[in-house]
């Protein structure tokens, strides 16, 4: 089976493609691709260190072995390599790639996919993920070894440490030393919340439950032991997967529940009364207290999939929008070209300004926890005044599970010329195929229809400004989806 880079990497299925034989494959693609000419894209550091490289793995079924193996490849391959001592979250991995000056990284998570699911995610010199071309790279030089009958350089571990070549490291020190510039501990300390963080059994644990410490924050962490089957759960901070946060906060555990994925580079959120707030609202809260409490501006960056409310606070303050594909690589590209203010996606990747151009759900679930001390009300009286204010906007998604891959350029076609005049009793006033086929309506209502590029899905979403239209954009997106998939 062809290996392929999507959204965020390769991820596959354990034992089935993800094999030792085929990550060594993938890791010598890496080794050569690295070697290339203008790997970084012309990235600027003085100080980048070409021969080093990052890696760090997650929770997942043998990502630590898989990881000692990445780390044997590179280190044959002249590489000096930075293994992380234990499990730790991508935003950390990706954190030390640009403080330790190294060329990449490498990640072995298959982030929030299921538990049968293992990957490989690419990290560039600025902290964040490879670009396209940088993935493209690695596809062409993997071909080109298997062409060739060329296999993997491999090096004996013990014999790599005692060469110096591979090292192992903790990256939480300096990654916990920069959070502590971008939020602000003084604040949660005169008002600490009770917090509950549910780290799903991911990488995250003990991360946010551990800089928290002597800030006077109570903070009670649930599944938060090893558990590389996750406990029979997809490892993502959405609502269905969350009934364990959602007791914990009825059971008085705390008041502000927050949750982060398999690799803790995504965020979900629950207020006092157990209700799901999703990251189109977290973004949208970030936003306003970055803007309003911070006195912060400049343009701010949102997948096609994000929530238009960003859109409505950001023509209060005077703030430009760009809309980009799904995926954060995508937003790391405005970020590295300007001075973005805040960019997010509606899968819970989010950053700010002074991070490195990387989704982090651990520093947005601080920022949360700032947000509501400096606040002073409840997680639900924040949301309410924001959609009392910029709402109203109800939203789901639906994932449609596929037999085979959709021909991506045939669904545009389709939809594009099929456009429908209205939807709901609202009239189509845009069609974008920025990703997928998205149509917006003129009372800012938009159902989108895209394949995922992470797993063989075709996601449908929808945002109404009434419950009743969101519900009847994704009846009419999951009729035309259903014709696409048949």
């Amino acid at each position: 089976m062809p290996i392929h880079f999507g959204t965020d990497g390769w991820r596959a299925v354990i034992s089935d493609t993800f094999t030792f034989h085929n990550l060594r494959m993938v890791t010598q693609a890496i080794a050569d691709a690295a070697r290339s000419t203008d790997w970084n894209n012309g990235f600027s550091n003085p100080q980048l260190d070409p021969n080093a490289i990052v890696v760090g793995f997650d929770t997942r079924f043998l990502s630590d072995r898989y990881a000692i193996d990445v780390a044997r490849v590179l280190a044959a391959n002249g590489y000096k390599v930075s293994l992380s001592q234990g499990d730790s979250p991508t935003p950390a991995i990706s954190f030390a790639v640009k403080a330790l000056n190294a060329a990449g990284g490498v990640m072995i998570t298959a982030s929030h996919n299921a538990p049968r699911y293992n990957g490989v995610k690419l990290k560039a010199a600025y902290g964040g993920s490879a670009s396209r071309e940088q993935c493209r790279r690695v596809e062409v030089y993997l071909n080109d070894n298997e062409e060739r009958g060329r296999g993997p350089n491999l090096m004996d571990y013990e014999q790599a440490r005692q060469a110096g070549l591979i090292q192992r490291f903790n990256p939480l020190p300096a990654y916990y030393d920069h959070l502590r510039r971008l939020i602000d501990f003084d604040a949660i300390a005169d008002n600490p919340p009770r917090v509950v963080v549910d780290s799903m059994h991911g990488s995250g644990r003990g991360v946010i439950r551990g800089i928290l410490q002597g800030t006077g924050c109570e903070v009670q962490e649930i599944r938060g032991e090893m558990n590389p089957g996750f406990g029979g759960v997809h490892p993502e901070p959405i609502s269905r997967y969350l009934g364990a946060l959602a007791s914990a906060i009825s059971n008085g555990m705390g008041d502000l529940g927050l949750a982060t994925d398999g690799d803790a580079d995504r965020i979900g959120a629950m207020d006092e009364r157990g209700n799901f707030i999703d990251p189109h609202r977290i973004m949208a809260l970030a936003l306003q207290h970055l803007v309003e409490k911070r006195g912060w501006r400049g343009p701010v960056v949102r997948t096609v999939s994000t929530t238009r409310v960003i859109d409505r606070l950001a023509a209060r303050y005077g703030l430009e929008v760009h809309e980009t594909p799904v995926g954060f690589n995508h937003i790391a590209d405005h970020m590295l070209r300007g001075d973005i203010l805040i960019g997010g996606e509606e899968s819970g990747g989010i950053s700010f300004r002074g991070h490195i151009p990387e989704g982090d759900g651990v520093l947005m679930g601080l920022l949360l926890v700032e947000i509501q001390a400096t606040s002073r009300v409840p997680l639900s009286e924040l949301v309410k005044e924001l959609l009392n204010d910029y709402g109203p906007a109800f939203y789901k998604r639906t994932d449609l599970r596929l037999r085979y891959p959709v021909a991506r350029e045939r669904m545009t076609s389709l939809l594009v010329n099929d456009a429908p005049a209205q939807i709901g009793g609202e009239s189509v006033r845009e069609v974008n195929t920025t990703d997928g086929v998205k149509y917006l309506l003129a009372d800012d209502s938009w159902l989108l229809i895209r394949p995922s590029g992470t797993e063989p899905v075709l996601r449908v979403y929808a945002e109404g400004r009434s419950e009743t239209m969101m519900k009847a954009m994704l009846d009419f997106g999951e009729s035309i989806a259903a014709r696409i998939t048949s």
